[in-house]
This record gives C-alpha cells, structure tokens and sequence, in this order.
C-alpha cells in the first residue's frame, strides 16, 4: 500500500487538475486502518499536497483537507512540528477557514505533547498567528484558536510566553477589533485562569480580568450581561471565588440586584446576576450566600411570582438548584410563607401553561422534594412531604394527570416527581393507599418512547432501592415490582394470537 500511495503522490505532482488524482489518493488512505497508516506512511513527504492548498478552486482545497487530516493524525506531534512547522504556520493564515481549522487542529495536539509543545513555544510567529485567530470572523476558527492557547497555558513556560512577552500585546490589539473579539479573548483568560491559582495570577497580572470585571457596570446593559456569565463561570473554580471575594464583587452584584428596580433594562442582566449567585450557592454553601446576600434569595422569590416567562423560567432553574441539597431545603424552609407562595405558584406553572415553563416547574418540584436515604431524618421527611401536599389537594392524582398527557417531556418529568418521593416512607405509604397507582406503575403499555420506559424504570427501582418498600408496599406488590425490575426497561410480553379463518 505504501508504494500505491507514493505513486498517487507523483501522478498529482505531475498533473495540472489533479482534482481526479486526489480523490484517488484520498480514497486510498480511507481503506487504510487508522491502526496501520502511520507504517504505510512513514519515510513520505506530503509537501505537494500542501502546495496545492494554495488555490482557489475549492474542491482541490477541500480534498487536499480531507486528505491531510486524514495524513496527519498518524504523525507523531513531534514529527509535525519538526517537519511541517512551516506549512503549519501558511495553514494559520490560509484565506480558507477550514485550512486555518485544520493547522489549529494540528496544533491542539502539538500542544498536548511535552516534547513537541516545548518546540512551538519557540516559535513566536506560530503563537502570535493562533492569537490573531481569535479575531477571524468563524467562530469555529476561534474557538479552535482559543483550545489551542488554553492548552499552552498549562505548564509555566506556556504561561510566560502568553503573558510576558509581545504576546500580551498582540491579544490586546486583537481585542480592539470590536465587543464580540474582545469577549473571545475574555473566555480566553477565563479559561486559563479556571485552571489554577497560578495560572490566574498571571491572567490578573496582565490587566486583562480587572477590565472583564470593570466591564459588570458598564453602560452597555448588553455587555453587562456577557461580562456576568464570563464572572460566573471564573466562580466554578475555588480560587477563582476567592479572587472575586478579595475584589469586592460579589457584593457588587449583590448591589446591582438590588439596584435593578430602577433600571428599565434590568431583565437583559437580572437574570445572569441571579444565576452567579444560584452557582456560588451551589460549589460554597446555600447558607452562607443566602444570609450574606439576603437580596439573591428575596430577587428569586420575586421572580418566580413575576409575568415575564424569562423571569419565571430562570427562578424556577434556581430554586431546583437550590432545593436538590439539604442545606437548600432548610434555607428555603425557614422563608416561611413566603416559600409555601412561590410553592404554590410553582404548582400553578406545572399545571398549565407553555410547555417549557410546565417542564421546569416539573423539574424544579422534583428536586424540591428528592431526598436520598442518608439524609431521611424525621424533619427533613416531614418537610418533603408537606411540600408535596402544598401541590394540590389531591397531588398524586395531579402529577398522575400530568403523566398521561400525550407530551413526553412532561410525561416523563411527572414520572421523575414519583420517582423522587418513591425512595421515601411517606412516599411509599400514599402510592399503595391511591387506588389504581400501582398498576399504573406496572402497566407497560403507557409512554413507549425509549426516555419514558426509561423513567418508569427509574421509577421502579426508586421504590426497590428503600429499605422500607416491602413493608410499606407488601409482599405482592413488592413481587410484582421486582419482576418488572429484572424484565428491564424495554420488556414485550409475548401475545399469542388465535387465527380464526372463515368467520364471519
């Protein structure tokens, strides 16, 4: 095979259209095992396929990607940037987009190579084209950019080059371009800042984060709402909070909730300095953050009772976030009235309305009223429970309802709700005492999509996997139970079908 394709090789170097040739010579490389290509190729030189980049007939572009991408994969990172840093360098600046891809793909796994990314850090003009990457108008160029630059960032020397030398410089002309650029090289930053204490002093060294962070009260509500989800995301990592905390801007958000009911274009960022708040929750303490910034929780309330769908939706997202820990429970639970209301509004939603708003309300009330077995103390079993009867007067029969309907999104977030007091007593005890629930439970022909057999599984072995389901359930039920369990999810009783030729 490997003498087939060095003579593929010189019939395109020797042709003026080699378009036919190189379908030939692609074709060939496909029948070639992954596993074994790097045997056939070795000792070859691809620099013809690399010269007829340079055209702009786009089907020999095309052919010439698919052919190399199918080349390179088999070299070793090393090899590449030892033998074909040059035309990895052309492929950056390629007026075609998926070349530029294609270079920065090659790049990404250089990076990854102790031994070859120590040689393209060398390489100053290589770094400084995949930073002006960032500024291309594909966004799959730019990202593909920015995966690059993360990676580099990893070891200490990757950091230095990036941030101490021209480089810097070269990432702030980039970002002058205009708000969309400059929020690429922001994510960038993020990135790299999220990935260790370290790597975040040499970020906010630079300057770069304090101008994302002065950015939160900016006058363009737009970029303010951008510059909160890039802050939320640098609060996933521990030393990424405490960064914030030092510099203040958790209460600076806590401020602008606050100061948001004078501001007629609040509900543009509302909703990402409820979520920054909902996340820094969820990684510290539901606790801590609800007594330290009283607003957030007093914000979501108010948003869960608000007419604005978008307002709704984003409430209902944090109070599931918040109630699916015990911690988020309790909080919740000391609000009083005011929970019970924002409850039954919750309730409200589920039961009717447009379909995504009834399926975060479903999904919220569920992770309201999960509680898994090792936190099943009498108080925490007693609040579960309560709320459950905050639904309606009759809640099983509700959520019941809920299921049959012929949507299966909600179908199956109803059946997630009985799944999630199915693991508790009191759960058990109102399941075997509602007429007709556990044959409901039992009967196979309701919901035949694939995610309804596999909610109502999850259901079963919900209830299996309680200690007190057997004695709660009893003996027949639990049998019954058990059998469906070990049929799986997809089980078709065979039907036997009587022929009755000649009848009328």
């Amino acid at each position: 095979m490997a003498a087939t394709i060095q003579s593929l090789l010189e019939e395109i170097s020797g042709v003026e259209d080699p378009v036919e040739e190189l379908q030939s010579l692609k074709t060939a490389l496909l029948s070639i095992p992954v596993s074994a290509l790097r045997d056939v190729l070795s000792g070859q030189r691809f620099d013809v396929i690399f010269s007829l980049l340079n055209t702009n007939e786009r089907e020999q572009v095309d052919l010439c990607v698919d052919i190399l991408e199918r080349i390179l994969i088999a070299l070793s990172p090393l090899h590449l940037v030892q033998n074909y840093r040059g035309k990895l360098q052309e492929g950056l600046s390629h007026p075609n987009d998926t070349v530029k891809i294609l270079a920065l793909t090659q790049i990404g796994r250089v990076v990854e190579h102790p031994d070859a990314v120590t040689q393209i850090l060398n390489i100053h003009d290589i770094l400084r084209a995949v930073i002006l990457c960032i500024g291309e108008e594909k966004i799959a160029v730019a990202k593909q950019a920015i995966q690059s630059l993360s990676k580099i960032s990893h070891s200490k020397s990757g950091l230095d080059k990036l941030f101490q030398s021209d480089l810097l410089e070269v990432m702030k002309e980039v970002m002058g371009k205009n708000d969309i650029i400059r929020y690429r090289i922001y994510e960038l930053v993020v990135e790299i800042s999220s990935f260790s204490p370290i790597s975040l002093g040499y970020c906010a060294n630079s300057g770069l984060i304090s101008q994302l962070l002065s950015e939160l009260t900016g006058d363009d509500v737009l970029i303010r709402a951008t510059s909160i989800e890039m802050v939320t995301t640098l609060a996933h990592s521990q030393h990424g909070r405490q960064y914030l905390a030092q510099q203040g801007i958790m209460d600076k958000i806590s401020n602008m909730i606050r100061g948001a009911d004078m501001d007629p274009f609040a509900s543009l960022y509302l909703p990402g300095l409820v979520k920054f708040f909902g996340n820094l929750a969820i990684t510290d303490s539901p606790q801590q953050v609800c007594e330290s910034y009283p607003i957030f929780l007093n914000k979501v309330f108010d948003m869960a009772m608000d007419s604005d769908p978008v307002m709704v939706g984003v409430a209902l997202d944090t109070l599931g976030l918040l109630g699916c820990t015990v911690e988020g429970k309790q909080v919740l639970q000391k609000t009083g009235e005011n929970f019970k209301s924002v409850f039954l509004r919750i309730s409200q939603h589920a039961s009717s309305g447009a379909t995504e708003l009834r399926v975060r309300s479903l999904d919220a009330i569920s992770q309201l009223l999960t509680l898994l077995p090792e936190h099943q103390t009498e108080d925490l079993l007693s609040l579960t429970e309560s709320w459950f009867h905050l639904l309606s007067n009759q809640p099983m029969d509700m959520i019941r309802n809920i299921s049959t309907q012929p949507f299966p999104e909600l179908h199956c977030r109803a059946l997630r709700i009985f799944s999630a007091i199915a693991s508790q007593p009191w759960g058990q005890k109102m399941m075997v005492n509602t007429p007709g629930f556990m044959e409901f439970i039992l009967d196979r022909s309701t919901g035949q999509s694939k995610e309804a057999k596999d909610a109502k599984f999850e259901l079963v072995g919900s209830l299996l996997g309680s200690s007190t389901a057997s004695e709660i359930l009893g003996s027949q039920n639990y049998i019954r139970l058990k059998t469906y369990l070990s049929e799986g999810p997809y089980y078709v009783s065979a039907v036997a079908s009587v022929s009755t030729e000649g009848a009328d």
